[in-house]
């Protein structure tokens, strides 16, 4: 096993490792990495004029408090616009729909469709199946208000990166079983899929030694789970590797850097998905770890988001 893998790492991002101090989650850890100040925000001009920010409250699950959504609908769009239901990263146990306000915005302009983030409850102080349930009750708010909302129940998508990601495709897999709704499309950004990543005899020797390391898998999984992670008992509905059967999702978008520790279960997923006969759309990107995405101005960053919005606008065109 190599001492580092720094020597793989993309160039032209290494100054975002050099910016980010390595750290090891913790109970201690977590309330500092929550109360950290969130970078300042860039909001083009068009996208902050064109584009209506609304917060939003959905009914939760029973016995749960509401659920709260900021949504974003392009001013001069029309009605029976396509959704896109996104949840955000954080390994489950930190993040808000908040930060993402820059990037959002430019998103629903861009694809003219209404984007609504989800702001579910986290871990450890809500176990599976709280984030899922929470997640769920938004996309049945947003389907019974879609004549208000101007959308299309019937061109419901989800997306999200890291432990978003991960909700997402449990999501996926939760709306296939119950039957109520549909999703068009489901996209995810180096997701968080499997909690056995964290006991694997295997381990990968070129992932993961950057920004979420295997120690801060494990915090993310145990807090999520409230057990070790990587026992028998685990559901699907909290980590989507654990499915049987992968058929009858909607066709998939997945993107993972080559460093990330998250690369081989996104691997094997996409496997999965292709061999259950889901149109999935694959791609890994060499010399990134889990995060690249934090550098905008980077060539391999450029390429990825291109590439997600390329995806995005073909399946909001499908559907």
């Amino acid at each position: 096993m190599p001492d580092t893998t720094r020597h793989l790492v993309d160039p032209e991002l290494l100054g975002l490792l050099d910016a980010i101090p390595p750290y090891t989650l913790s109970d201690a850890m977590l309330p500092i990495m929550r109360a950290r100040p969130r970078p300042p925000m860039v909001i083009a001009p068009d996208a902050l004029d064109n584009v209506e920010m609304t917060e939003r409250m959905a009914p939760g699950p029973k016995g749960a408090p509401d659920v709260r959504m900021l949504v974003y609908r392009p001013r001069q769009a029309g009605q029976d616009l396509p959704c896109i239901l996104h949840i955000h990263g954080g390994g489950y146990i930190a993040g808000s729909p908040d930060a993402h306000e820059d990037v959002h915005r430019a998103m629903a302009l861009e694809l003219g469709c209404v984007l609504a983030s989800v702001d579910y409850r986290l871990a450890p102080e809500t176990r599976a199946p709280g984030s899922v349930e929470d997640c769920y009750a938004a996309l049945a708010w947003l389907v019974s208000e879609a004549a208000t909302l101007g959308i299309d129940p019937a061109r419901m998508s989800v997306m999200g990166e890291s432990a978003g990601g991960g909700l997402a495709a449990a999501l996926a897999l939760l709306v296939r079983d119950r039957g109520e709704y549909q999703f068009t499309f489901q996209h995810l950004i180096y997701p968080m899929l499997d909690d056995r990543t964290c006991i694997t005899d295997d381990p990968n020797a070129f992932a993961g030694e950057f920004i979420w390391t295997p120690d801060s898998n494990r915090f993310g999984w145990a807090s999520l789970l409230g057990l070790p992670p990587g026992g028998a008992d685990v559901s699907a509905y909290a980590a989507p590797a654990r499915a049987i059967d992968l058929a009858g999702l909607p066709p998939t978008y997945i993107a993972v850097g080559a460093l990330d520790l998250f690369v081989d279960e996104n691997l094997e997923f996409a496997r999965r998905l292709i061999r259950a006969g889901v149109p999935t759309e694959l791609h890994v990107y060499p010399g990134a770890f889990h995060g690249f995405h934090f550098n905008p101005a980077a060539g391999v960053t450029l390429t990825a988001n291109r590439d997600s919005l390329a995806a995005l606008k073909a399946a909001l065109a499908r559907a």
